[in-house]
């Protein structure tokens, strides 16, 4: 598994540790904008994870309204569908990606879609 992460860190995926309360880890979320979609992948459990894309103007990427790709399944199963998909599978390629992570209380952060 380790090894799968770090190809998507090579692929641009950065990675964030959303906490509860106590400050306790629940999930690995992975997002990477590109082109005019936003790939996102949250790994629960090594048998409970989600990879999605959305389209790039999606303003919730945790919990979107419009899906473009999904897989759930364990870790090593979403992670090897998610290195397997087509960058631009999905893709409408009118308007790019782009956004940031705002970060919050107890190490918790939101994707904030860029405006144009």
């Amino acid at each position: 598994m380790e090894a799968r992460l770090l190809d998507l860190i090579d692929r641009g995926y950065r990675f964030l540790h959303p906490c509860d309360g106590d400050g306790h880890v629940v999930a690995v979320v992975g997002i990477r904008a590109h082109g005019s979609v936003i790939d996102v992948l949250r790994l629960d459990a090594e048998d409970d994870a989600v990879a999605t894309r959305v389209p790039g103007d999606e303003q919730d990427v945790l919990s979107p309204r419009k899906l473009l790709w999904r897989c759930r399944g364990t870790a090593n199963e979403v992670l090897d569908e998610l290195l397997a998909l087509a960058d631009d599978y999905g893709a409408e390629r009118a308007r790019p990606a782009g956004g940031c992570w705002v970060p919050g209380e107890h190490g918790r952060a939101k994707w904030l879609a860029a405006t144009r």
